[in-house]
């Protein structure tokens, strides 16, 4: 093929490359805006490859420096992007935590919805209920519980700390955080008897908060109690919405694995679910500080607990349900995008990943008589 033919054939990609490497170049930008050019993020690795292979050819050929000179160029600006290094590690944990979990939390919307379910229903219904039976509690806690809550939230006592009978708010904070983790990590874990044991521990946890609730509400507690529970309870409460909805995930990966083996689900699913954890324990963690060190404390009004409690609950919300949207735009089809990303490296929704070696080369091969 002469030179002139070459250049004519391949002019519309070199340019369209050339344009994705100035507009997408920058790792930061990329990551904020959409893909409105005509190459999209997903064609880059393969493009990237045509473009080597067409730098081969025209030195084989012996083709002028003009033409081998712009596709080294191209091929050196692809090489730096696509392999430059990652991000360091703290700034992946931060992009997870604020846009890779929450996308992660909506991708599971139906899982996350029947956990919610499963915990809020008995936790409204046990609450309703002792406001007219209210001595249904001694069927759930023996009177040494009942006497521990009543004394943690006496009205007569507003000096104390609230939600504890002693211990400094360090040491506490340490109770806080052992006693949460558990719980997010047993909810999870129970998954794995097929969903049953998330269902349980979802349904359980529901009752014993619905039932102490309504109890210190029926015998006259509430002010003190949802002084105190107010403002952790954003990340508490919607964290073990969170890990029921991942425990239920793996339990559902047991029993429908689809066309997979059982074994590669449950794999899969435990995957997500891992991921899902490490998002719950931050939270879990940052509940732990803020009952410590804010909610114990009696001596706050409640007009002023209840406004944090309210800016906090529209934070949480807020970000399980926009955070990462800009990523999801960049990534329509659950891929990674681009920048950061390796060719030959084959993401989750890559046609090509679930082919054969010998399909591989065989498309290695037609790429490479496409750049003829």
């Amino acid at each position: 093929m002469k030179q002139e033919q070459f250049v004519a054939r391949h002019q519309a990609e070199w340019v369209a490359f050339e344009q994705w490497l100035q507009a997408r170049g920058d790792a930061r930008a990329a990551r904020g805006e959409r893909n409105t050019l005509e190459l999209g993020d997903e064609d880059v690795p393969q493009r990237y490859r045509r473009i080597c292979q067409q730098l081969a050819l025209a030195r084989r050929r012996g083709y002028s420096p003009v033409v081998t000179t712009r596709l080294q160029d191209l091929m050196q600006r692809g090489h730096n992007l696509l392999y430059r290094p990652p991000p360091p590690r703290w700034r992946r944990v931060g992009e997870f935590l604020l846009a890779g979990f929450p996308r992660l939390v909506r991708s599971e919307a139906g899982c996350m919805w029947a956990s919610l379910a499963l915990f809020a229903i008995p936790l409204v219904g046990w609450f309703v209920l002792l406001q007219y039976r209210p001595e249904l509690i001694h069927a759930l806690m023996d009177p040494q519980q009942i006497a521990a809550y009543e004394r943690m939230y006496d009205p007569a006592n507003p000096a104390q700390r609230l939600g504890r009978d002693s211990g400094t708010d360090w040491a506490m904070f340490g109770v806080y955080i052992m006693n949460n983790i558990s719980i997010g990590l047993r909810t999870f874990a129970s998954g794995l008897l097929f969903g049953v044991g998330t269902i349980l521990v979802l349904i359980f946890n529901g009752i014993g908060i619905g039932a102490t609730f309504g109890h210190l509400v029926q015998i006259g507690y509430g002010d003190p109690l949802f002084r105190f529970a107010c403002g952790h309870g954003a990340f508490e409460l919607t964290a073990i919405v969170i890990a029921g909805g991942a425990g239920l995930r793996l339990g559902f990966s047991l029993l429908a694995p689809g066309r997979r083996r059982r074994i590669d689900a449950l794999v899969e699913g435990g995957k997500k679910g891992a991921k899902l954890c490490l998002g719950v324990a931050a939270m879990l963690l940052i509940a732990a500080f803020i009952e410590a060190f804010w909610s114990a404390i009696g001596s706050i009004p409640a007009a002023v607990k209840y406004s944090v409690a309210a800016v906090l609950w529209t934070l949480v919300l807020s970000w399980l349900f926009f955070g990462g949207r800009g990523h999801d735009a960049l990534a329509p089809h659950g891929r990674t995008v681009v920048p950061g990303a390796r060719p030959g490296m084959l993401g989750p929704g890559d046609p090509q990943a679930d082919a054969s070696r010998h399909g591989r080369r065989r498309e290695w091969q037609k790429e490479s008589v496409d750049a003829a």
